[in-house]
């Protein structure tokens, strides 16, 4: 079983000239904090890292070694955008391993429990992927003007790790390429497919760090 880690962003949303997934959260970069979670879990038996190619040399003296990531295997250079970047992870699985997990970089409160939950159920259903309820609601939105009101028992929030045979995924991605359409994350090119895509229950606080309200939240989150 490999985990992808897809740390390869400019994090221009949350400002600054440092790359989110360095940025320090209670001491340690967020990417550490999300690398370590992997590192635990004993059913992730390696880690590919996908980074800034100017980053790769940088990352594997200040974080792989610096904090003893064993299970970093290879650290692969990302492309323009993130589908690039999993893909280039993909290829560098492998090919022994038959479950993949793709995983955001900046999403460092995962559970070992909730990786191992989806790696089962990858291996019963071929592809799953965590996901919350929406608290709120939900509306559509037309040129500034509420539409309809959603249905929020029927909608879900997607979250990573996405865990899938990775034999499936590669033809996802295969396909997503030939026709040139990319969907907002791995599952909806499987879904493309016409493949199942089990959902397991997420967890509230498996935030992405994108924002600075979030690097607070998160912060937060870790004194709790």
């Amino acid at each position: 079983m490999a985990a992808v880690i897809v740390a390869a962003g400019s994090g221009k949303r949350i400002g600054g000239t440092i790359k989110k997934q360095f940025l320090e959260l209670k001491g340690k970069p967020i990417l550490v904090h999300t690398l370590e979670r992997f590192q635990a879990c004993p059913d992730i038996n390696e880690i590919i890292l996908v980074a800034p190619q100017n980053e790769l040399r940088r990352l594997e003296d200040e974080i792989v070694k610096q904090f003893l990531l064993t299970k970093v295997k290879r650290l692969v250079g990302g492309g323009e955008e993130r589908y690039n970047s999993v893909l280039n992870g993909l290829n560098a699985v492998p090919e022994y391993i038959e479950i993949v997990a793709v995983h955001d970089g900046v999403r460092p409160f995962i559970t070992g429990e909730k990786i191992s939950r989806l790696v089962y159920e990858a291996q019963r259903h071929g592809a799953a992927i965590p996901g919350v309820q929406p608290k709120d609601t939900v509306k559509s939105c037309k040129q500034g003007f509420a539409g309809q009101t959603l249905d929020r028992d029927s909608l879900v929030l997607v979250q990573t790790p996405q865990v899938f045979k990775k034999a499936l995924l590669l033809e996802a991605y295969r396909q997503a390429f030939a026709i040139q359409q990319f969907g907002t994350d791995d599952a909806a090119l499987v879904e493309r497919m016409g493949h199942p895509v089990f959902i397991v229950p997420g967890d509230y606080d498996n935030i992405k760090i994108t924002s600075v309200d979030d690097l607070y939240i998160a912060e937060k989150l870790l004194e709790r």
